[in-house]
C-alpha cells in the first residue's frame, strides 16, 4: 500500500516508531524516563499526521450537534480556545491551557496522578503538571498558577472560554460557581445575554464512584441549584469522642480536637507538618489500645485529619475522559453536550447514568431575578430589612443598586448614601413600580442577587 493510501493511525504509529529506539520499553517505574514522551518531543510538528480529533472535526455525522459546521479551520479554533483547569490536571486536544492549584505534591499523589514523580514531592502541583504536559505535547501552551483561587480577581477568570473543575471540596466548587454566575447579565425580560455565559465542566471522584457535569450558568442548573445533592460532612459528637469511642476515626478526632489543644497550648495543628501528624497518630493509637479498638494507622490518621477522599486511578481516568469530551463538545459543537449530569459507579460491575437536573427558579446565584414585593410607600431601609428577612442565609448587610446606580453602598463610602435610607423605593426607581434591583452582600462573596422588585398598594 502506498503512503498516500495508508490509514492515518498507521501513519502516526510509523512516524513515532522512526524516532523511538527499537529496544525501548514502556517503564513500569514512575521515575524512569518515558521514551514515548521523548519521541513525541522530537517529532517534526508540521509533519505529524492529523489526529483523531482533527479527522472528526472535518466531517459531519448522525451524532453531531445541530450547529456543527465541519471544516479544516475548527482544529485551529479549538487550539485557540482558552481553558482554565482548576485543580492540577490537563485536557487533551486543547492548545492553550491554564492550570491553577494551591497544593504541593504529596507521596500519596503518585499512584493516581500520572504527571508526578517521586522527585516532585513537595513541589507545586500546577507548575509540575504544566511542565510535564509541555514535555509530552510541545505544541500545547500550558501556563501554571500556584496559588489560591480566591486570590484571583474576577477579571482574571473572564479571559477564559471554558473552566474545567477538578476540585476536592464543595467550598471551592461553590466559589468558582459564584464567580461565573456573577458574570451573567439579563435583559428586562429575564433573558440571559449569551456573551456573558462562562461554561463550567465539573468532575469528581470518590473511590469507585464519580460524576461529570456540564454547567451553563443561566441556562442549566448551576452548582448552587443542586447543593442538595451533597450530604453534610460527617461530624462526631464530642461526648462520643470523649466517653465512648467506637471507631478508629473517633480516636483520631479525639487526639486532634481534644488532646492537641490541651497538651500543645497555643500551637495550631498543621496536618502538613510530619511531626504534628505523628503526634496525633501516636496519641490516637494509645487511646485505641485503651478501648480495644483496631484500625488506627498513620495513613488513616492522615485521611481523617485531612478529610482525604479515597482515589482510584481508573475512576479518575474515566471521569477525566468524560470531562475532556464535554469540554471538546462545548468548544466545537461537534456533538450534543451532556444534559446535564453523569454519574458513574464501579463498585459492583460498571454502571453509568445521565440525569437531567432542573434549574432552581429561585436560585440566588443564577436566576434572572427573585420576585420580591414591598409596599409602594416602602423606603430603601424597609426594602433592605425585608429582603434580609426573606433570605437570611444569603444576606446580612446588603448593598443595593438599580440600573447601574448605587442606592446604598457599604464600606468607606457608606456615609454618602445614608440619606437614601429614608427615600421611597418608587422615587429611587424613577417612579417605576417594577424593576430589577441588584443586591450584593459579603455573605455571597463575589456574586450578586437579582431581585425583581414589585411595588404594590
Amino acid at each position: 500500500m502506498s503512503s498516500r493510501g495508508r490509514p492515518r493511525v498507521e501513519e502516526a504509529v510509523l512516524a513515532l516508531a522512526r524516532v523511538v529506539p527499537s529496544d525501548s520499553k514502556i517503564p513500569l517505574d514512575a521515575d524512569a524516563p518515558d521514551p514515548i514522551a521523548g519521541a513525541m518531543s522530537r517529532l517534526d510538528v508540521d509533519a505529524r499526521p492529523p489526529g483523531a480529533v482533527d479527522v472528526m472535526l472535518k466531517r459531519a455525522g448522525r451524532f453531531t450537534g445541530p450547529d456543527f459546521d465541519p471544516s479544516e479551520d475548527i482544529s485551529s479554533v479549538l487550539r485557540a480556545v482558552r481553558v482554565l483547569v482548576v485543580g492540577a490536571g490537563g485536557l487533551g486536544g486543547f492548545g492553550n491551557v491554564d492550570v491553577i492549584d494551591m497544593d504541593t505534591i504529596d507521596v500519596s499523589n503518585l499512584n493516581r496522578q500520572f504527571l508526578f514523580r517521586s522527585e516532585d514531592v513537595g513541589k507545586s502541583k500546577a507548575e509540575t503538571a504544566a511542565r510535564r504536559t509541555r514535555e509530552r505535547v510541545p505544541t500545547c501552551e500550558v501556563t501554571a498558577h500556584h496559588g489560591r483561587i480566591e486570590d484571583k480577581e474576577d477579571g482574571w477568570y473572564r479571559q477564559f472560554d471554558i473552566i474545567a473543575l477538578g476540585l476536592d471540596s464543595l467550598e471551592a466548587r461553590a466559589y468558582i460557581n459564584s464567580v461565573c454566575c456573577g458574570f451573567l447579565e439579563y435583559d428586562e425580560d429575564g433573558n440571559v445575554d449569551p456573551t456573558t455565559i462562562k461554561p463550567l465542566v465539573d468532575g469528581g471522584t470518590e473511590g469507585f464512584k464519580g460524576h461529570a457535569r456540564v454547567i451553563v450558568p443561566g441556562m442549566t442548573p448551576c452548582f448552587h441549584c443542586t447543593m442538595w445533592l451533597f450530604p453534610p460532612q460527617t461530624t462526631f459528637p464530642l461526648c462520643t469522642l470523649a466517653e465512648t469511642p467506637r471507631s478508629a476515626a473517633h480516636c483520631i478526632e479525639y487526639a486532634k480536637l481534644i488532646q492537641w489543644p490541651a497538651e500543645r497550648h497555643g500551637e495550631t495543628f498543621d496536618p502538613d507538618v510530619v511531626e504534628h501528624m505523628t503526634w496525633v497518630y501516636k496519641k490516637a493509637l494509645k487511646r485505641a489500645e485503651t478501648f480495644g479498638i483496631e484500625g488506627v494507622t498513620y495513613s488513616h490518621t492522615q485521611g481523617v485529619t485531612k478529610n482525604i477522599i479515597p482515589a482510584i486511578p481508573s475512576t479518575n481516568a474515566i471521569i477525566a475522559a468524560a470531562c475532556v469530551i464535554e469540554t471538546l463538545k462545548i468548544a466545537t459543537m461537534c456533538a450534543k453536550g451532556m444534559n446535564n449530569y453523569m454519574m458513574y459507579v464501579g463498585t459492583d460491575g460498571v454502571y453509568s447514568h445521565t440525569v437531567e437536573y432542573e434549574r432552581d427558579p429561585m436560585c440566588v446565584m443564577c436566576s434572572p431575578g427573585i420576585a420580591h414585593s414591598v409596599s409602594a410607600y416602602a423606603t430603601l431601609r424597609d426594602f433592605m430589612s425585608s429582603i434580609v428577612a426573606a433570605h437570611p442565609d444569603s444576606l446580612s448587610e446588603p448593598s443595593v443598586s438599580y440600573r447601574g446606580k448605587n442606592l446604598y453602598l457599604r464600606g468607606v463610602l457608606e456615609d454618602q448614601f445614608v440619606d437614601n435610607l429614608t427615600a421611597r423605593m418608587v422615587d429611587l426607581m424613577g417612579g417605576r413600580t417594577e424593576g430589577l434591583v441588584v443586591v450584593n452582600d459579603k455573605k455571597m462573596k463575589k456574586t450578586s442577587m437579582r431581585v425583581r422588585v414589585s411595588l404594590s398598594g
